[in-house]
């Protein structure tokens, strides 16, 4: 039923959450799980007297590290994964990798970095669960 399960990630907490859920799914179905992380260009645009370029790198830096703690875990779990970068409108640019590489699921936590404090639906996660042509499954906080 999946065989790529993706997994986007801010690095948050919430979002690494998701990633039992995203293994679990991925072992009932032998299938792949893909790690996104999207550099947030709305993020590099609003810091003032920072040059874009060495936000955006410090972002990708951010992602790398986000990225590779997951993927460890997900190795540890005996799966295959995947995993890409990408600068852009989060919402958007996940929509645009789901396509790419025809992603059966998405497991992702409910709410990022950007509004951990409140207890509802993240934006990009309410986004996808609207606009996604595929399930998207929406871990709460542990």
């Amino acid at each position: 039923m999946y065989e790529t399960v993706l997994l986007p990630t801010d690095g948050s907490e919430v979002a690494a959450s998701a990633v039992e859920h995203a293994t679990d799914t991925a072992s009932r179905h032998d299938a792949t799980v893909h790690v996104l992380y999207v550099v947030d260009e709305s993020v590099a645009n609003a810091a003032p007297g920072l040059a874009m370029g060495e936000i955006n790198e410090k972002l990708e830096d951010e992602g790398e590290r986000a990225i590779a703690d997951l993927e460890e875990e997900i190795r540890e779990a005996g799966l295959d994964t995947e995993t890409a970068i990408r600068v852009g409108v989060p919402d958007e640019e996940i929509l645009r990798y789901m396509d790419e590489i025809d992603a059966d699921i998405v497991t992702m936590g409910t709410t990022g970095k950007r509004i951990v404090e409140r207890e509802r639906v993240g934006s990009v996660t309410d986004a996808l669960v609207r606009k996604a042509n595929v399930p998207v499954l929406a871990v709460p906080r542990a």
